[in-house]
């Protein structure tokens, strides 16, 4: 089964490059013709060079992790990207990206982590949803055939699984690249989507229904505090601070006392695994509402269990924490 593909050949010098790279020095500007080119090595020196005087330019690295994909060094791409994700986890195309990478190695898990990140940076990201509804495709057929071996003669399970092959072998998916625009050495603005080749699509073809979730604020503000833990558990601060909004007022009343106290929280222990329970949302409106759940704290030093509340409030499409308090 064909399954979601990146970095072609067909697709660099074709989809790809239908935008141009916006570049902001000579150095970046010819590696990027020599990618255009095929010629990855010399543009790989190129970038190596740009990186030299500005390792953090969001553009180079990015131009880097497709170099690297399209030479086959899908381990070095993936630890571009994932840079990426932790010094801009407002941009949604580094996830993207990974999850395509991931899903070329068979981590379908990891893939579906790394759109549901894209998509919650920028709900409207197209690419993505359609992305992830190919990762659900290709995890119900595994789970489809799974149930074929398990029950040969269940007609059912066989007409799905066709119809699932029908549609990848029909359909070659190839994402294109998207570019990402930034200043030198300063965080990226939002990149603009680059459009993804299109997939026909069928009646039988799960699809994720985007409309039905973005009309659902409770089950919004749940996800949300499910990828909040999730980036906590992961020790991901970078992630987990872009949760707060703007007006989140920190105890203390200094903000960035409170972050830096977070940050030595959060790096102080080896591990740290934050889980949800009993997790109950309460819409005030379509922008506002407040989650009140059992957090299981264990980290390698310490095992809590407290009630907790989050004030979710959508910003400019994303949920954002307004406030945060503890006990029931």
């Amino acid at each position: 089964m064909k399954m979601l593909k990146l970095f072609s050949r067909a697709a660099v010098l074709g989809l790809l490059f239908a935008i141009t790279l916006p570049v902001q020095a000579d150095e970046l500007q010819d590696a990027n013709k020599l990618f255009k080119q095929g010629l990855h090595s010399q543009a790989m020196e190129k970038v190596n060079a740009f990186l030299a005087a500005k390792p953090k330019d969001a553009q180079a690295r990015f131009l880097k992790g497709l170099i690297l994909a399209e030479q086959g060094n899908t381990e070095d791409a993936i630890t571009v990207f994932t840079g990426l994700t932790e010094d801009y986890p407002e941009l949604p195309e580094p996830y993207n990206n990974l999850a395509v990478l991931y899903a070329g190695q068979g981590q379908y898990e990891k893939a579906k982590s790394s759109l549901e990140m894209a998509i919650r940076t920028h709900p409207s990201y197209a690419t993505a949803h359609e992305n992830l509804g190919d990762i659900y495709a290709k995890m119900a057929s595994q789970a489809y055939d799974r149930a074929l071996q398990l029950d040969k003669g269940n007609t059912n399970t066989k007409t799905k699984l066709a119809l699932i092959r029908e549609l990848f072998s029909r359909n070659t998916r190839t994402a294109s690249k998207p570019v990402v625009t930034a200043q030198a050495d300063s965080a990226p603005a939002a990149a603009p989507v680059a459009a993804a080749a299109p997939v026909a699509t069928q009646a039988a073809a799960p699809k994720p229904d985007v409309a039905a979730v973005a009309a659902d604020p409770a089950a919004d503000a749940l996800k949300a505090t499910g990828d909040w833990a999730a980036a906590w558990s992961a020790k991901n601060t970078k992630q987990y601070l872009a949760f707060y909004a703007r007006e989140f007022k920190a105890p203390g009343g200094s903000r960035s006392a409170w972050e830096a106290q977070r940050k030595a929280r959060i790096a102080a222990p080896k591990s740290i695994h934050v889980e949800i329970r009993n997790a109950k949302a309460t819409v005030t409106d379509d922008n506002h509402v407040s989650v009140t759940f059992i957090q299981y704290y264990r980290a390698s030093h310490l095992i809590s269990n407290s009630g907790k509340t989050l004030v979710w409030v959508k910003v400019d499409g994303q949920w954002l924490i307004a406030e945060e308090r503890s006990g029931k």
